[in-house]
């Protein structure tokens, strides 16, 4: 299939919860924009060191994982990241992989944000289309 990638914003989600606090204003919000590989094969959110320490994330602990060539290495893992793709978004801890130099978007955040890989493209695209649809309760 190949290699997809997608450009998506990353923000610390708790400076949301500030800036709707008041706490502080919206572009004091620590966020960056950064071309991630899509990898339907990770589970979560997995970022490098340096978009850690851009966002200001705190470690909220460690996780045990392996990487891709079978190698099991021990990784933090932050407080929530918001991430937004187009007009969709979600919120879950990344796993900050030592040494990384690339974000991995991994199954989980494109399953909470509706999303699939497109193999024929090579793209990210909404299972249902892209069209988002807002349910009135």
């Amino acid at each position: 299939m190949g290699t997809v990638y997608a450009d998506i914003i990353l923000i610390n989600a708790g400076d949301r919860i500030k800036v709707k606090l008041g706490l502080i204003t919206e572009p004091e919000l620590r966020r960056t924009t950064v071309t991630a590989i899509v990898d339907t094969g990770a589970a979560t959110l997995f970022i490098t060191e340096a978009v850690c320490q851009q966002l200001g994330l705190t470690t909220q602990g460690e996780r045990n994982t392996r990487t891709a060539s079978g190698a099991r290495i021990t990784c933090k893992v932050t407080e929530p990241v918001e991430i937004r793709w187009k007009e969709r978004f979600t919120s879950c801890p990344a796993v900050v992989m030592p040494g990384a130099e690339n974000v991995l978007l991994g199954a989980i955040p494109l399953e909470d944000m509706d999303l699939m890989v497109n193999p024929v493209g090579r793209e990210l695209v909404g299972v249902h289309g892209d069209e988002i649809v807002t349910l009135a309760l």
